[in-house]
């Protein structure tokens, strides 16, 4: 974690700062994310390339870490002639909601635990002899 809980408590931030806090999700992660929410309706790789201004195979990999992110749903679409190819759209709002809440409480009992090790580790040492044995 590059930023303490501190400094990150202290910063401005928006809800989209999700993706990236939950996720390790970047900027054109959330570029490619806001393109599909406010299309309004499934678009192909391509489309989404030419909303950010970047090569295929970038915005590829985006998808593809929104995908895994579970921000974003992959739909297949099938040519009558034979062949198909992929639309991408959110997930529903209040499911990655969900998703995320269940992350942070699952952090917060991490975090509880890990401060319920400290103080038993530390907690019982006091006055400056236990300091001066450490």
């Amino acid at each position: 974690m590059s930023d303490s809980m501190a400094e990150m408590l202290r910063q401005d931030m928006e809800c989209e700062g999700l993706l990236e806090c939950f996720h390790g999700l970047k900027s054109l992660d959330r570029d490619c994310f806001r393109v599909l929410v406010e299309s309004g309706e499934p678009l192909t790789i391509d489309e989404v390339a030419a909303a950010v201004d970047r090569e295929r195979s970038t915005a590829y990999r985006a998808i593809q870490r929104l995908l895994t992110a579970g921000f974003i749903q992959k739909d297949q679409i099938n040519y009558e002639q034979g062949g198909y190819y992929h639309v991408y759209r959110p997930t529903d709002p209040e499911r990655v909601a969900t998703d995320m809440q269940r992350m942070l409480n699952d952090w917060y009992a991490k975090m509880g635990q890990l401060i319920q090790e400290f103080e038993d580790k530390y907690g019982d040492r006091t006055g400056p002899e236990a300091v001066a044995e450490n």
